[in-house]
């Protein structure tokens, strides 16, 4: 058996998301607030006008300040409705698309590597050396995630 570390505190973090999500949609921003999230628009669940797709083949970071409306959080994702060149469109974004929520007033921020939906695509063993210690190619990336950055000093 593994021990999928880097799975379990994404997971946890995405988990922030969701709570502070929840109570904007109970209560609102208060204060300065404001929410920055970024998410994979190609990510499968995500639900945005094919025209706003095409625009943002990629990636693309929504704002949650003023115009928002309708916010439904459920426990896969949420739902809103955001206005782009003064046109109300609905979208839906699941956690595993987010890789990035930032709220600048506070000067805190989170980063996510994509995941799988568990459903569709379990994830993939990791290989180890006869050593025991992960191989490097399995992050290109080397990212290593730390709250310091996002800390008040």
């Amino acid at each position: 058996m593994t021990i999928y570390y880097e799975e379990i505190v994404q997971e946890a973090l995405r988990s922030v998301v969701k709570d502070v999500l929840k109570l904007v949609e109970k209560d609102g921003l208060p204060g300065q607030h404001h929410l920055y999230i970024t998410f994979q628009t190609h990510y499968p669940g995500v639900e945005m006008a094919d025209y706003l797709k095409e625009r943002h083949p990629d990636e693309v970071t929504i704002v949650l300040q003023y115009q928002f409306w309708d916010l439904k959080v459920d426990t896969k994702g949420f739902y809103v409705t955001l206005s782009f060149n003064d046109i109300q469109e609905p979208i839906y974004v699941p956690y595993g698309a987010i890789t990035g929520f930032v709220d600048p007033s506070v000067k805190f921020g989170l980063q996510f590597n994509p995941t799988e939906l568990p459903e569709e695509l379990p994830p993939a063993p990791k290989k180890t050396s006869k050593k025991g210690k992960a191989k490097a190619a399995e992050d290109p990336t080397g990212k290593v995630i730390t709250l310091d950055t996002f800390r008040k000093k």
